[in-house]
């Protein structure tokens, strides 16, 4: 089991190594530049307004919880200890992607998608199966032992990887989620709904694979050298090194009890039960817009169709 006096003393890599100040200032300055853009500058947009009360809760929402899965102790821990790495892969791509399209405002993310760097990405967001197929490719391609081992070794590498999988699991959420397309490039409540579990259903084999598997897959959680090394990515290389010296860590078997196998498949458990309910939740929300959906008078209905086909219509034609 997790050892959680020992986990505590995760604060032996010293303030940078827990608590990564470089991303709490780029957070800052993001967050910053992104509310001055929803809140005041909102004007030079078309279709630009305020923020709703929703929206603003939903983007600090958001902020917080990127900071925790990439700048809190977690990120140290995923490093430490598989377990910890699954709640950072399910939080990073199954939680907060998801969360984007109820926090930044439909207008933003019209305007956003038609710049020429996100019009591609926009495209493949169009086509659920290839977003699917490429998000889910992607996070299996990057859990193959080796892939992973050496993505861990090699910091830029590490950061573009985590990069490309939440640019994709942003994208694979678009077609259940996006509110800009227009409504008859939408697919209906059913395939969406069933979509949701493609995803799920294709994130399976590789999560089977390390919960089922009769040894411990990766070098960076197993073997002392390669998980010094990786501790690199997040401690800083003078502190690492009189921690060495002194002897005082040789590798993640001083944070726990657990045997690196029983870790590898705890974590494995713990991913697929975080996406159920996650999913489960998104499922719910595509479930009570059906049921609001069908409960409305159709003379509404089309009323309401033809007011967002004129505006859509109109922000086309601002943006050609």
């Amino acid at each position: 089991m997790i050892n959680l006096d020992r986990l505590m003393s995760i604060r032996i890599f010293g303030f940078i190594g827990n608590w990564s100040p470089f991303l709490i200032a780029f957070i800052i300055v993001a967050s910053v530049v992104y509310f001055l853009i929803t809140m005041k500058w909102y004007k030079d947009i078309p279709g630009g307004r305020k923020l709703t009360k929703l929206e603003f809760w939903m983007s600090i929402t958001v902020i917080l919880l990127f900071y925790i899965t990439f700048g809190s102790p977690i990120d140290i821990l995923s490093h430490i200890l598989f377990t910890f790495h699954m709640v950072q892969m399910a939080l990073g791509l199954l939680l907060i992607p998801p969360l984007l399209y109820f926090a930044i405002p439909d207008y933003l993310w019209a305007y956003m998608v038609k710049l020429p760097v996100l019009r591609f990405f926009h495209k493949i967001g169009q086509k659920p199966l290839l977003a699917l197929i490429l998000f889910c490719g992607a996070f299996s391609l990057y859990h193959i032992p080796t892939v992973m081992d050496t993505l861990k070794l090699n910091q830029s590498l590490h950061f573009m990887s985590l990069a490309i999988l939440f640019l994709l699991a942003t994208i694979a959420f678009w077609p259940v989620l996006n509110k800009v397309d227009p409504q008859e490039k939408h697919m209906n409540y059913l395939f969406k709904t069933l979509y949701v579990f493609g995803i799920g259903g294709l994130l399976l084999p590789a999560c089977g694979l390390i919960i089922f598997s009769e040894t411990p897959m990766y070098k960076t959680y197993t073997e002392s050298a390669a998980w010094l090394k990786s501790m690199e990515l997040c401690v800083p290389v003078g502190v690492l090194d009189t921690l060495k010296d002194q002897n005082m860590i040789s590798g993640p078997e001083y944070f726990s009890h657990m045997t690196p196998l029983s870790d590898q498949r705890t974590g494995g458990i713990i991913m697929k039960i975080l996406q159920e309910v996650f999913f489960g939740f998104i499922i719910a929300y595509l479930f009570a817009n059906w049921w609001k959906q069908e409960s409305r008078d159709p003379d509404e209905i089309t009323r309401e169709s033809l007011e967002r086909a004129n505006e859509r219509k109109k922000l086309e034609e601002l943006y050609r």
